[in-house]
């Protein structure tokens, strides 16, 4: 006998098992065929919900916004944890570059996909400053930061971090990626009014250990004010 599901609960569970089969096989390696097998279902149900492979690919993107900025809002929300660590929590937070949330990443930068790349970072400039600006705001509180414009640095932090950092915006080799990190590093601390050198940590979320991190000189020699 037929199972006559919801509109809603048949479309996670071909969001789910379109999840599952592009972590294994990879987008591209993924048929139609292969969702339909894996969700026991006819083409025409697939087609009801989604118009193509790639309508699949963007819901799970759309999926994985909501779940990632969620996951950011609860972080940011839980006092028990210092203000630092929450801030360092709440960006790694939004790492989908694991799994299948590699195989999303693989798909966005490809060229034909610019649109949906740009729609990935238009979420992130919407939806990540608010989250990070109420632990700011926080850390002003405990004379940690000394800014009157918190939303806005964090605004301007994330869209260089978002452009520069992308991955495939601005090419640079291992050394130039530090330096960009600890001119990093040295403008946010500058920007939030905090104490020199204590926002080192914000060198995790680039995986650069503390061992990389010595403060960039500042002779003419090694200063750098822009970047070619």
């Amino acid at each position: 006998m037929r199972v006559v599901k919801e509109a809603e609960e048949r479309r996670n569970e071909i969001l789910d098992a379109a999840d599952e089969l592009f972590g294994e096989k990879g987008f591209d390696g993924t048929s139609t065929n292969d969702i339909l097998n894996k969700v026991n279902i006819a083409r025409g149900t697939l087609y009801y919900h989604f118009k193509s492979k790639e309508d699949i690919m963007n819901a799970l993107i759309d999926r994985y916004n909501v779940r990632l900025l969620s996951r950011a809002r609860e972080i940011a929300d839980d006092r028990t944890i210092p203000v630092q660590e929450r801030m360092v929590r709440v960006v790694l937070a939004l790492n989908i570059g694991s799994g299948s949330g590699k195989e999303i990443i693989d798909h966005i930068h490809k060229p034909q996909n610019a649109l949906m790349h740009q729609k990935i970072q238009k979420v992130v400039l919407n939806g990540v400053p608010g989250i990070l600006t109420g632990i700011i705001s926080q850390g002003i509180e405990q004379g940690m930061f000394h800014t009157p414009y918190p939303y806005e640095c964090m605004e301007m932090i994330l869209a260089y971090t978002n452009m520069v950092f992308d991955g495939d915006m601005v090419e640079m080799s291992g050394e130039e990626r530090i330096l960009r990190v600890k001119a990093l590093v040295f403008n946010l601390e500058r920007l939030l009014g905090a104490k020199e050198g204590s926002l080192i940590y914000v060198m995790k979320m680039f995986g650069i250990e503390k061992e990389s991190t010595g403060k960039p000189s500042l002779d003419k020699t090694e200063s750098r004010t822009s970047y070619e």
